[in-house]
């Protein structure tokens, strides 16, 4: 039986399943040229919660990660566009060049640098360099050494740089157009194109919205960005993953006191209603009878408990509409999933950041216009923490990050 499962066309072969069971973690982030992000260089940590004043370029960063994401998906295009072109994302009056570099590590392999330079060329851009780099202990190993049309790749059975024997498109990446030959490369693609993001402050719990009506019976491991995927998941959680289904129940007890459980009853062919069972009403209650709270909590309980979590997740602004009391259970969620997915977390709340440590915290300021950026934990915060939470500290203008 084993060997038939091994020799089936559609078994994945060796090197892809470990493509897809392998996950570099980002080490380092260095951005330049992009919107405030002027120059910037930060350490990435399992845990990275931004926060800072309106404007400072919180939200910049994870644009940068979704620029990344697309670039990696052959869409750069694209995402430039939604962005107003490359000349609308250069840091104002300072720059015609972006580059984004990031490092990667795995405890088996050697360290992996990215970096991809974008430059304005006239009304449109270009790619200038771009290149992914392995260290080892003889001399750096190049996957990939591109500038403007010369590129070239690493070909496996060549064992050496090659060149192109196609028409490269000068408007996408060499990461995304190599052939899906040589494990590394395509490993660093797929964990790049596999971002997400999320934001709370954009779904949609409207009275129509997706979240709050039937949704079609499917496998699914996350919610979706809109919630459309909600009601979905946590039907295929209880039914595959009962153990982690009933820890999202948990969490909704100890949230709520009065709720009892989460029941799915069909409502037609293929299509499931789920409901919210409370122990003050006899009868249960609907999706669309739920408070904006509940529903954008239970979204984001769902999404931080889902058994697959892409290796780097982004989630701007958690905490609207949510009470001040839940977002402590929801920092022991987001600790919970750094432990499977590179969390960062954009936030303006001084009470989520009340229930962190200051090696989670990186505070965003400006100088002249520009973002700064410094880890909490390299302030000098041990005496003022033996009296004061670290969202007191922040009231206070002890951390940074404020007007």
């Amino acid at each position: 039986m084993l060997e038939s499962i091994i020799h089936s066309p559609f078994t994945i072969h060796h090197s892809q399943l470990y493509m897809l069971n392998t996950r570099y973690q980002l080490t380092q982030m260095s951005i330049a040229g992009f919107r405030r992000l002027f120059f910037v260089d930060m350490e990435m940590r399992p845990l990275t919660v931004i926060i800072g004043a309106n404007g400072v370029g919180k939200t910049s960063v994870l644009e940068v990660f979704s620029l990344l994401s697309d670039s990696a998906q052959g869409k750069l295009k694209n995402i430039l566009s939604q962005f107003g072109g490359i000349q609308d994302i250069l840091t104002y009056d300072k720059a015609e060049t972006m580059q984004i570099k990031v490092s990667m590590e795995d405890p088996t392999e050697n360290p992996l640098c990215y970096s991809l330079t974008l430059n304005l060329k006239g009304m449109s851009y270009e790619i200038g360099l771009e290149t992914l780099t392995q260290e080892n202990s003889a001399s750096p190993l190049k996957y990939i050494d591109a500038n403007r049309t010369d590129i070239r790749y690493y070909r496996p059975e060549d064992k050496q740089m090659v060149r192109p024997t196609w028409n490269p498109s000068p408007f996408e990446t060499s990461l995304f157009q190599i052939p899906k030959l040589s494990q590394v490369p395509e490993m660093v693609r797929q964990q790049l194109a596999d971002i997400t993001y999320y934001s709370a402050y954009a779904l949609n719990v409207g009275y129509h919205a997706p979240i709050r009506l039937p949704q079609k019976m499917q496998p699914s491991t996350q919610p979706g960005p809109h919630g459309e995927e909600l009601v979905a998941c946590l039907f295929y959680l209880r039914e595959t993953d009962r153990t982690r289904f009933e820890i999202i129940e948990d969490t909704l007890a100890v949230a709520f006191p009065s709720f009892e459980r989460l029941d799915f009853p069909p409502v037609a062919a293929g299509t499931l209603a789920m409901t919210w069972k409370d122990k003050h009403f006899s009868k249960p209650l609907y999706m669309n009878q739920l408070s904006e709270g509940i529903l954008r909590f239970l979204w984001l309980l769902t999404l931080l408990h889902g058994p697959q979590l892409s290796a780097i997740t982004l989630i701007d602004e958690p905490e609207v509409s949510l009470h001040p009391q839940l977002l402590s259970i929801l920092t022991d969620a987001m600790n919970e999933a750094s432990e499977h997915t590179q969390l960062i977390v954009a936030t303006h709340s001084e009470r989520l950041i009340r229930f962190l440590e200051p090696a989670q915290v990186l505070v965003v300021d400006q100088e002249d216009g520009l973002a700064q950026m410094k880890w909490a934990d390299t302030l000098d915060l041990e005496t003022w923490l033996a009296e004061y939470a670290l969202d007191e500290l922040w009231r206070m203008g002890r951390l940074g990050g404020r007007i």
